[in-house]
């Protein structure tokens, strides 16, 4: 039987997908970001196992809040992409019981994995991190290759896409990535593109686990450099929300 290493529930989610989320962070990642917040969910350890349907009793009795706000569940993490059979059986669940499923993930992973989650998710939640393959390996450990060949076959299976994007001065603000953000927003026409503030909030977490945090030195950007990048992708046509 299929079981996911599940570290923590938040009951009441406002950031990760539409309407109120019952939102689920699974162990493990198949990145190292180097400005990773909860990288206390990529060591495998102290997580809780749990079935699909053990999972879905969790949540059931949050049922009446995602429907009168029209939320539903969303699986985070670390990276439910690195569980696919677990979380394409659960989200199996949760469309019976007619819930709405996000997943919040990388997508790095293989058009295998994404044929098995298509069908049961309503809203993929995707974070682009770089798009200078060197400096992409430098941020989070992998190459950015196939995380934008599986957006694009996403949207080849028209699958419903919003596009995360963090901001982190000196690294992703620079013209040439945010020119080459935008080409990639208008080729996928995504339904949101969700502009991501960076912080220093989970830094804390790296120095209890004893890790070197090396972007100790990388301040958050300042709201007028924020939504001037809002402003350049909404001439775009694309439709833009900015979480500070």
């Amino acid at each position: 039987m299929t079981k996911g290493r599940i570290h923590s529930f938040e009951s009441f989610g406002t950031l990760d997908g539409p309407g109120l989320r019952f939102v689920v962070f699974l162990e493990g990642c198949p990145l190292r970001c180097l400005y990773c917040h909860n990288v206390d969910m990529l060591d495998m350890k102290g997580y809780q196992e749990m079935t699909p349907n053990q999972l879905l009793q969790t949540i059931l009795p949050y049922k009446p809040y995602f429907e009168s706000s029209n939320g539903g569940v969303t699986l985070s993490g670390g990276d439910p992409i690195l569980q696919p059979d677990f979380t394409a059986e659960f989200f199996r669940l949760c469309k019976k019981e007619k819930i709405h499923t996000t997943i919040d993930t990388s997508c790095f992973t293989t058009k295998k994995n994404l044929d098995k989650l298509i069908p049961v998710t309503d809203l993929w939640m995707i974070s682009l991190k770089h798009f200078n393959e060197k400096t992409h390996l430098e941020l989070t450990g992998v190459t950015n290759k196939p995380i934008l060949e599986n957006i694009r076959y996403l949207k080849e299976k028209k699958a419903k896409i919003r596009l995360r994007y963090l901001i982190i001065p000196g690294w992703t603000d620079t013209s040439s990535n945010l020119r080459a953000l935008k080409k990639f927003a208008k080729e996928i026409r995504p339904q949101e593109v969700e502009l991501l503030t960076y912080h220093t909030h989970g830094i804390y977490k790296w120095k209890e686990l004893g890790k070197k945090y090396k972007l100790g030195r990388v301040k958050p950007p300042s709201i007028k450099s924020c939504l001037k990048i809002k402003e350049m992708l909404e001439k775009e046509g694309l439709k833009v929300m900015l979480n500070e």
